[in-house]
C-alpha cells in the first residue's frame, strides 16, 4: 500500500468543519499528486456515494470513499481534524478521516490492500496509534502496514494457534456487502470475525466486495447452525443459505453491532426457526429492527423503478429523437426490417423511433419483474415479468405493472415459507417457484384483478386528456410539490415514474404531465445556483463551488443537484424548492406545455410544446425558490462561514474560487 499513500497525502491538522470541506480537502492534495484529474466530479463522486449511505462509522471514523473515472490510480489520503467532524455515525463525530479513491476499472489487487485497511481500523491499538502520531511520514507508513521507528506494531488478527473450535461449538457463516464494495464490506467482515472469537462462535464470512467474492466451502454452510447478512446490496447466490435460522440488517448493523447479530441468530436457532429469509428479499428484513411494511412496501416499488429508468432514458431519448429527425408522423413509418433506404433521414429516424419504441415496450414487464425480484430476489423475476406483459396485453398498464409486481412478489413470498423436503430444495428456485409462481399470476392478472385495473387505467387516461384549466393547473401544483420535496427521493420518483407511465400510451394529457415533471424537477438546482449568485454572502465556500455545478445539472433535469444545499440547510432550502417547483408545474400546465421525451431538460428544447412559455414557466419558479430561500437565509442571519470581506469568496486571500471543470 506504500504506493497508494504518502506523506504528501497525510494532514494531521486538517482544518475543516463539514465532511464536505474534509473531503475537498484531502482530495485536492490527490489532485496536486495527479491522482484525481477532475477535483469537482470526484467530490461528485463521493458527495453521491455518501448519499446511499453516511460512511461513519463507531468509534470516531469517517471513511468516504468512491469509484470515479476522474481517478488515475488507487489512492488514499488521511487526515485528523482538531474537532470532530460529523459523518453520521451514531457515536458521534469523526477524527480519523480516510478518503478512498478508486479507479473505475481498480483492479483486484489494489483493492484487496484497500479492504485490508478497512480490517485494521477494527483494531483499537492501529486506532489509537494513528491518534497518537505525530510526523505525517510516519503516520504514511504505519497506514500502509510498515511499522515506523519507535512505534509498536498495531495488534494483528487472532493467533492461529488457537485451537480448533469443538463440535459443540455454535457455527455461523456470514455474508457483507456494502455498495462499493471497498471498506465496509471488509469492516462489518472483521467485525463478526471479532466478535465471534469474543463469544466463543465459530464464524465464517464471505465479503462480496468489489474485488469478487470466495465462495465460502459448502461444506461450511452445510455444518453452520446459522447465517447472518450483512448488506446494502443483494446478496449473490443467496440460494446457497437456504433452509437455516437467519438474521438480514444492513451493512452498518455488521459493523456497529456484531454481538447483538450473532446473540439474534442464535436465538432464532435455539428456537427451531428456519425462516425462508435465506431465500427471500435483500430488502424483505434488511434495515433497522421493527421497519413497517409501508417502508418495505415503498423499497419494493422503488426497486421497480430504479431497474425501469434506464429503459426510460433510452427508449425515451431514441423516440424524442426519431421525432426530432423525422417529424411527428414518424410513427406512421413502416418496418425498418421491410423498408430502409441508407441515404435517407426518414428512414434513419423510423431506426431511432423504432428501437426507442421497443426499448419503452419493456417498461411494465421490467417494472413488475424488479418490483417482484426486490420482494422475493430472483425467484420473483419470472412471475414478475410474466405478470407484466399480461398487464400490457389486457391494457392495464403501469398501474397494472404495479400491481402484477407485488401479486408476483406476494405469491413467491408466499411459497417460499412452504417447507419442503431437503431433496426438494435445488429445485425449487428454479423450477417449482416459477412454474407455481407464473400459473397464479397469469390467473389472477387475466381473470381477476387485470380487467378492473385496465378499466382504471383508462379512466385515468382519459381523465388526463380532459384535463384543462383549473383541474390541469392544481394536478400541476401537486406535481410539482412531489418533484422538489425530498429532490430525487422516493416522493420525486413517485411523480416521475407516474409521468414516464403516461408515455407508454401517450395522450395530449399525459404528454402534458410529463412536460410539468421535467420542468419542476429542473427548478431547485437552478433556483439554488441562482441564489449563490445574486446572495454569496448567505451561502459556504462550497456551496457557491456547488452552485456553479448546478446551473448545468439543473438544466440536465438532475434535481440531485440541489441535495447539497438541502442537507446543510433543510428548512430553507426544501420549502423554497418546493414553492418554486408548484409555480413551475402550474404554469407549464396553464401554458399547455407537452413534452415527448422522458429525460433531457433543456437539451430536448426542440421536442417541448410551446417552447417560449415552458422556459418562462421554469425561469419564474426558479426566481421564486431563489427569492424565497436568499429571504429565509437572510431573516435567520445565515452567512456563509467561510465567506471573506464583505461576502465576497476570496475577498480575504485575494483569489476567486475556481470554476469546476464541470462547467
Amino acid at each position: 500500500m506504500s504506493d497508494m499513500i504518502t506523506a504528501d497525502l497525510v494532514d494531521l491538522d486538517l482544518a475543516a468543519e463539514t465532511k464536505e470541506a474534509a473531503a475537498r480537502s484531502l482530495a485536492e492534495r490527490m489532485v496536486a499528486l495527479g491522482r484525481v484529474t477532475d477535483l469537482e466530479g470526484f467530490l461528485a463522486d463521493v458527495a453521491a456515494r455518501e448519499a446511499q449511505m453516511p460512511t461513519g462509522l463507531d468509534g470516531g471514523i469517517g471513511i468516504p470513499h468512491c469509484r470515479s473515472e476522474h481517478v488515475t490510480e488507487p489512492t488514499l489520503a488521511f487526515g485528523r481534524p482538531a474537532e470532530g467532524i460529523d459523518f453520521g455515525a451514531p457515536d458521534g463525530p469523526a477524527d480519523l478521516i480516510f478518503l478512498i479513491a478508486a479507479p473505475a476499472g481498480a483492479d483486484d489487487a489494489h483493492l484487496t490492500i484497500l479492504s485490508a485497511l478497512a480490517r485494521r481500523l477494527m483494531d483499537p491499538d492501529f486506532t489509537a496509534a494513528l491518534r497518537a502520531a505525530t510526523d505525517s511520514a510516519a503516520t504514511a507508513s504505519l497506514i500502509s502496514g510498515e511499522t515506523p521507528p519507535g512505534a509498536p506494531a498495531p495488534a494483528e488478527a487472532a493467533a492461529e494457534s488457537e485451537p480448533a473450535p469443538g463440535p459443540d461449538v455454535f457455527r455461523v457463516v456470514a455474508v457483507t456487502s456494502c455498495p462499493t464494495g471497498i471498506a465496509h464490506t471488509y469492516m462489518a467482515a472483521e467485525a463478526l470475525e471479532q466478535a465471534g472469537q469474543t463469544e466463543g462462535v465459530e464464524v465464517v464470512v464471505e465479503p462480496q466486495g468489489s474485488a469478487g467474492f470466495t465462495r465460502i466451502d459448502p461444506a461450511v454452510i452445510a455444518a453452520a447452525d446459522g447465517v447472518i447478512f450483512a448488506h446494502d446490496v443483494p446478496v449473490r447466490e443467496k440460494e446457497r443459505f437456504a433452509g437455516k435460522p437467519t438474521v438480514d440488517v444492513g451493512v452498518k448493523a455488521g459493523i456497529n453491532r456484531p454481538a447483538e447479530l450473532i446473540a439474534e441468530v442464535r436465538a432464532k436457532a435455539a428456537r427451531g426457526e428456519t425462516t425462508a429469509a435465506a431465500t427471500g428479499s435483500p430488502v424483505d428484513e434488511a434495515g433497522d429492527p421493527g421497519e413497517g411494511y409501508g417502508t418495505k412496501l415503498r423499497k419494493w416499488l422503488m426497486s421497480g423503478v430504479s431497474y425501469m429508468v434506464p429503459f426510460v432514458a433510452a427508449g425515451g431519448l431514441l423516440i424524442a429523437l426519431g421525432f426530432a429527425i423525422g417529424g411527428y408522423t414518424i410513427d406512421k413509418a413502416p418496418s425498418v426490417a421491410e423498408h430502409f433506404v441508407w441515404t435517407d433521414s426518414t428512414s434513419w429516424a423510423a431506426l431511432l423511433f423504432q428501437v426507442g419504441g421497443l426499448a419503452f415496450s419493456f417498461l411494465v414487464p421490467v417494472l413488475a419483474g424488479y418490483i417482484a425480484y426486490g420482494m422475493a430476489d430472483r425467484p420473483g423475476l419470472v412471475p414478475g415479468f410474466v405478470g407484466g406483459s399480461i398487464a400490457l396485453t389486457i391494457n392495464a398498464g403501469f398501474l397494472g405493472g404495479l400491481a402484477a409486481g407485488l401479486i408476483a412478489g406476494g405469491t413467491v413470498m408466499a411459497i417460499q415459507r412452504i417447507k419442503v423436503p431437503a431433496a426438494l430444495r435445488g429445485i425449487m428456485p428454479v423450477v417449482v417457484i416459477p412454474l407455481i409462481s407464473s400459473a397464479v399470476v397469469g390467473f389472477l392478472m387475466f381473470l381477476v384483478v387485470g380487467k378492473p385495473i385496465a378499466e382504471l387505467q383508462k379512466a385515468l387516461t382519459d381523465w388526463l386528456s380532459g384535463l384543462s384549466g383549473a383541474n390541469a393547473i392544481i394536478l400541476g401544483v401537486v406535481l410539482g410539490l412531489m418533484m422538489c420535496f425530498d429532490l430525487g427521493g422516493p416522493l420525486n420518483k413517485v411523480a416521475y415514474a407516474f409521468a414516464v407511465g403516461g408515455l407508454a400510451n401517450p395522450n395530449e394529457g399525459s404528454l402534458k404531465v410529463m412536460a410539468a415533471v421535467m420542468a419542476a424537477g429542473m427548478v431547485p438546482p437552478l433556483a439554488m445556483a441562482l441564489a449563490t449568485v445574486v446572495r454569496g454572502a448567505l451561502f459556504t465556500r462550497t456551496e457557491r463551488e456547488n452552485g456553479k455545478a448546478a446551473w448545468v445539472l439543473g438544466g440536465s433535469f438532475i434535481t440531485e443537484g440541489a441535495i447539497p444545499f438541502a442537507a446543510a440547510d433543510p428548512l430553507r432550502v426544501i420549502p423554497s424548492a418546493m414553492a418554486g417547483g408548484a409555480v413551475t408545474g402550474a404554469l407549464s400546465m396553464l401554458f399547455e406545455c407537452t413534452l415527448r421525451a422522458p429525460h433531457g431538460g433543456i437539451f430536448v428544447l426542440p421536442l417541448i410544446g410551446n417552447p417560449v412559455l415552458y422556459l418562462i414557466a421554469i425561469l419564474a419558479g426558479t426566481a421564486v425558490s431563489a427569492a424565497l430561500v436568499i429571504l429565509l437565509k437572510g431573516m435567520g442571519g445565515r452567512r456563509g462561514k467561510d465567506a471573506g470581506r464583505d461576502g465576497v469568496p476570496g475577498a480575504e486571500s485575494g483569489t476567486a474560487p475556481r470554476v469546476p471543470a464541470s462547467v
